[in-house]
């Protein structure tokens, strides 16, 4: 909204209104007011869910420190999604077919998670949302989203609707459609429309519950995502610039640089819900953050076409997921073999099994946002590696 007040105060000449034209600008204002959001109305907020006593229900008692975490107010996914929101509304271009995607995913994922909270809190249903549910709910905007990717006039102009980034390769673009290489695409183009589609849905449904899976110990998900947004926000910012896209060989994605301010947001909202949320955690994100966040960063890569990047720089995300697969499958491998289910991890998720291990809370999560800020730095630098 700032942004059009703005541009109309240029044009009648008003001195210093001009900033507001640069991304790194409004970028910068939109990563400062969603931390301040997240600081300020935080303590409030918090302080309401506990005279509520909307708390969180802890079920593995049995792990170090679990048991004091009962009752500690969940649902901070408010908070995330409000420090979001917020600043982009202000700061952003809202005619930009990007931003209104990610509004439109932060919502729907938001509602979504937030029903899943409301039914494990309120209705006291430690299942929560029914699965097919969410996962109808992620296929939907699957859809929506490989839909205005692929109809955008942004990505027709740029002659890339079913193109994506191979990491690691020299002529790196990829189309989707070629997948298909039994069919004739300009014959039959909807083919590679149904292809990306699927694929889309595959990459938001994954990531989404790999946040979902990562939100067990205070402030792993929100520092982990924040660094994934971090990673993202610079091949936003290199892929909407003309210059460096062509100097890098890049693919150059025109209106795809206004991702920087929304992306600016969330790592404001992430890192400002860390303040309550690190060690010991004063509040959780809930489904209504764990979900939108994955959601939100699932999304993000896919418009700047780096999702084949995703197991590097979400990788902490890769390998919650795996982990709570493996020990699935091995246990029940082992109950068919030998009558007797065991166990490939002490405890899964990955996180629980190096708690059940005796390492304190506080020292997994550092080293594991190490790890992903060591990942993102790989993700980055596969810019010049080919």
């Amino acid at each position: 909204m700032l942004y059009y007040l703005f541009k109309y105060l240029q044009e009648l000449g008003v001195p210093g209104s001009g900033l507001f034209n640069f991304i790194s600008f409004r970028s910068g204002m939109a990563v400062i007011t969603s931390l301040l959001i997240t600081l300020i109305f935080g303590k409030r907020f918090i302080a309401y869910m506990r005279r509520r006593q909307i708390g969180e229900s802890v079920r593995d008692l049995y792990l170090d420190g679990q048991k004091q975490k009962t009752g500690t107010p969940t649902m901070g996914g408010i908070m995330i999604i409000a420090a979001i929101i917020i600043p982009v509304l202000l700061f952003a271009e809202l005619s930009n077919t990007y931003i209104l995607l990610l509004l439109f995913t932060t919502l729907w994922l938001g509602a979504v998670g937030f029903a899943d909270d409301y039914i494990k809190v309120f209705k006291k249903n430690k299942d929560g949302l029914n699965s097919r549910a969410k996962l109808a709910a992620q296929i939907f905007l699957g859809i929506v989203v490989g839909l205005a990717i692929y109809l955008s006039p942004d990505t027709l102009a740029s002659a890339c609707p079913l193109k994506t980034t191979l990491p690691f390769v020299k002529d790196n673009e990829f189309d989707y459609s070629r997948i298909a290489w039994f069919v004739d695409s300009d014959q039959y183009p909807w083919v590679g429309w149904i292809i990306f589609i699927a694929v889309v849905t595959f990459i938001i449904t994954a990531v989404s519950n790999g946040a979902n899976m990562t939100d067990g110990l205070d402030g792993l998900a929100s520092g982990t995502s924040a660094v994934s947004a971090a990673t993202l926000l610079v091949f936003a910012y290199l892929s909407g610039n003309v210059i460096f896209s062509q100097y890098l060989k890049i693919m150059y994605l025109p209106g795809i640089g206004e991702l920087v301010v929304f992306t600016s947001a969330f790592i404001g909202a992430t890192i400002g819900f860390l303040w309550y949320n690190a060690y010991p955690a004063q509040i959780f994100m809930g489904d209504t953050g764990s979900l939108t966040i994955g959601g939100i960063i699932a999304v993000i890569a896919i418009l700047v076409r780096k999702e084949l990047l995703i197991p590097i720089f979400c990788g902490i995300f890769l390998i919650e997921n795996i982990s709570v697969m493996a020990q699935v499958w091995y246990f029940k491998r082992t109950l068919k073999k030998y009558g007797c289910g065991m166990h490939l991890f002490l405890m899964a998720p990955l996180h629980h099994h190096y708690q059940k291990k005796g390492i304190p809370e506080p020292k997994i999560v550092a080293r594991f946002i190490i790890v992903a800020i060591i990942l993102a730095v790989v993700s980055v630098i596969t810019l010049k590696i080919r």
